[in-house]
């Protein structure tokens, strides 16, 4: 999916870490990577490193669309594998917000009971009156959103 509106807003920022010149660009591009993956929509993006004793911390921030910022934090002792680790956190956020939005299933059912529902009921009418035909008012059967109405012949045999 390619990016529909990149407002690049894209912070890196550090506080007693010197990034340079291509930690700032390799976050950038990761997280237009990651953004266009996802949704395409980034409204804003921070990647903060700081440093505490041997270990870098890297928080990643993103707001993609309408949804809400989404966070990760990771830390290790190399400044990108703590980075990459966030991120990945926050990938896996917006993968499952996606799947979210995305599932326009109905709700799960058991299957086996949609589909035996009128076999039950053809044998419940038969032991009631075997001699007599039995008729089923399927009105009173809703099927779950999203399944068709079955109408089979719900007449008992003589």
């Amino acid at each position: 999916m390619k990016l529909k509106s990149v407002d690049r807003t894209i912070l890196v920022q550090s506080s007693n870490v010197d990034l340079g010149d291509v930690l700032p660009q390799y976050a950038r591009t990761s997280i237009l990577q990651v953004a266009g993956k996802y949704f395409g929509r980034l409204n804003t993006a921070t990647v903060h490193f700081s440093r505490e004793g041997l270990m870098y911390r890297c928080t990643v921030n993103m707001q993609m669309g309408a949804l809400k910022m989404r966070s990760g934090e990771a830390q290790d002792k190399d400044c990108y594998t703590a980075f990459r680790t966030a991120l990945e956190k926050v990938a896996k956020q917006l993968r499952r917000a996606k799947r979210a939005l995305r599932e326009d299933k109905a709700e799960r059912v058991d299957k086996d009971i949609i589909l035996r529902e009128p076999v039950r009921l053809r044998r419940k009418a038969a032991r009631r009156s075997p001699k007599i035909q039995a008729v089923v008012d399927l009105n009173d059967y809703r099927a779950p959103r999203g399944f068709e109405r079955v109408r089979p012949n719900l007449v008992a045999a003589e």
